[in-house]
C-alpha cells in the first residue's frame, strides 16, 4: 500500500539542515506541507493547511511534526482519524506559550486564552510518539509528558537535546529516522482510526478545526473591535 510521510514544520519553518528537510530527501514519499506562512504561528491557519494536505496525500499519512507544527497536527488529525497512520511529534511548543493568534507576550491582550484548551486532550486515534528533551526551550519536560498521556502517545525522553533543531546539532538524524521506523513498524498491523471512526471525516461546527477557527475569530473581534 502506498503511504505517504508528511513533514510539518515548527516557526520559521525548516531550513536545508534541520533533521526535518534531511528526513525528506530520505524518504521517497515524503512531502512537506504547503501554503503555510511559517513566521505567522495562527493555529487555525496552520491546522487548516495540514488537513487539506492530509486531504491531498495519496494513501494513509505518517505525520512527523516538530514544535508548533506538532500542535497543528494534533488538531487536523483529530478531524482526520481515518487518513492518519501516525505521528511522530518531536519537541511539541507547549501550547501555553501561544494564543489563537500567536505568540502570547507582555503586550498580549489579558483577555486573550492560550491555546491550550484548543488542543485536543484525547487519544489520537493512531500510533504516535512524543520525542522531548529536558531542556528545551519551548516546552518543560514535564508539560510534553502530560500532552503525550492526553494523547495516548509514547514519550521518548532523548536528554538534554535543546530544541531538537539546527541550533541544538540536529541536522542529519539517524536516531530520529529510528524512531520513524519503529512507529511505522508498530502501526503496520493496526487499522486507521477508532472502530467506530474509520469512515468519519469530521466536519461542521463539531471538528477540531472548526471549534479553533470560530474562537480564532472571535479573539480577532476581541482584539480589533473596530473592524
Amino acid at each position: 500500500m502506498q503511504h505517504t510521510t508528511l513533514i510539518v514544520p515548527g516557526l520559521h519553518g525548516s531550513s536545508p539542515e534541520h533533521w526535518q528537510s534531511w528526513m525528506e530527501r530520505q524518504l521517497p514519499d515524503a512531502r512537506r506541507v504547503p501554503e503555510i506562512d511559517w513566521e505567522q504561528p495562527i493555529l487555525a491557519l496552520w491546522a487548516s493547511a495540514v488537513r487539506s494536505a492530509i486531504d491531498r496525500s495519496p494513501g494513509p499519512v505518517w505525520v512527523v511534526a516538530h514544535s508548533f507544527g506538532c500542535l497543528a497536527s494534533v488538531v487536523a488529525a483529530a478531524d482526520r482519524p481515518n487518513r492518519i497512520a501516525g505521528l511522530m511529534l518531536v519537541a511539541p511548543a507547549d501550547p501555553e506559550r501561544f494564543s489563537p493568534r500567536g505568540l502570547r507576550d507582555a503586550n498580549t491582550h489579558p483577555d486573550q486564552e492560550s491555546l491550550a484548551r484548543w488542543i485536543p486532550h484525547c487519544p489520537l486515534g493512531a500510533p504516535s510518539v512524543v520525542v522531548a528533551s529536558t531542556n528545551d526551550p519551548w516546552v518543560r519536560l514535564s508539560s510534553a509528558a502530560y500532552w503525550a498521556d492526553c494523547w495516548g502517545s509514547h514519550l521518548e525522553e532523548i536528554g538534554a537535546a535543546g530544541h531538537i533543531n539546527v541550533d541544538s546539532g540536529h541536522g542529519p538524524w539517524p536516531h530520529g529516522m529510528e524512531l520513524l521506523r519503529a512507529l511505522q513498524a508498530a502501526g503496520d498491523d493496526l487499522p486507521l482510526g477508532n472502530i467506530d471512526e474509520r469512515k468519519l471525516n469530521r466536519r461542521g461546527r463539531s471538528g477540531a478545526l472548526a471549534r479553533l477557527r470560530h474562537r480564532t475569530r472571535n479573539e480577532a473581534l476581541l482584539v480589533d473591535p473596530g473592524n
